[in-house]
């Protein structure tokens, strides 16, 4: 399993040095919830953040866009130093020029889905994709429990990825733990996104070494 801790559940305080302590804890990827206020009720951080964090983590950045019409802001999350962009499909009727567009932009793209969305709305576009992210939380806020009625999506996704011959990343947000992240694991995620478990961690390497392991 690879892990991905969400920065949203770091403390925004000392948030360079939060990054630095899950980038040398061992993290194979670093999430970044981008959100507008719009899309989903909260706010977050967006560009400009993201690039003052760049420089400390050479650990993959996974810009995950909760925002309305993401396709206007792709550059900006690229020159930031984004090597994955996702956004959700229920954000933009533009579904298939985004991606096109990250791809153009030397990045990976991943496309993600609300819990209430059909997991098959994103079967036109897998052979386009590196990754799908699948929600087990409604998204918006860190801290949420986690929904296992959403691992059925992860499998589906999977079967369809395999009948088609394709190679397809399928990743988890949302209440990840040590106890959830193995029924991700069984379900056949590839990539936890893990917030307040490794954060408030007594020690932030062992746990994502824990949750590596399921």
């Amino acid at each position: 399993m690879k892990i991905a801790p969400s920065m949203l559940a770091c403390d925004y305080v000392k948030m360079g040095e939060e990054l630095r302590r899950v980038s040398e804890g061992g993290s194979d990827y670093i999430h970044l919830d981008v959100m507008d206020g719009c899309f989903v009720p909260n706010i977050s951080f967006g560009p400009g953040v993201i690039k003052a964090l760049r420089p400390i983590s050479k650990v993959p950045f996974d810009v995950h866009l909760m925002i309305d019409r993401p396709h206007r802001y792709l550059r900006e999350f690229a020159d930031a130093g984004a090597d994955m962009i996702t956004f959700h499909i229920e954000a933009e009727d533009k579904v298939e020029e985004t991606i096109a567009a990250i791809a153009a932009l030397g990045i990976r793209p991943g496309l993600s889905v609300k819990p209430a969305t059909p997991i098959e709305k994103v079967f036109p576009y897998l052979d386009k994709l590196f990754l799908v992210l699948v929600m087990t939380v409604e998204p918006g806020f860190g801290g949420q429990t986690f929904m296992e009625d959403m691992l059925p999506k992860v499998r589906a996704v999977k079967e369809e990825a395999a009948r088609r011959g394709l190679e397809i990343q399928v990743q988890v947000d949302g209440g990840i733990n040590e106890t959830t992240a193995p029924l991700c694991a069984a379900a056949g995620a590839d990539i936890c996104v893990a917030g307040t478990s490794v954060f408030r961690a007594p020690d932030a390497a062992q746990m994502i070494r824990r949750l590596q392991q399921c």
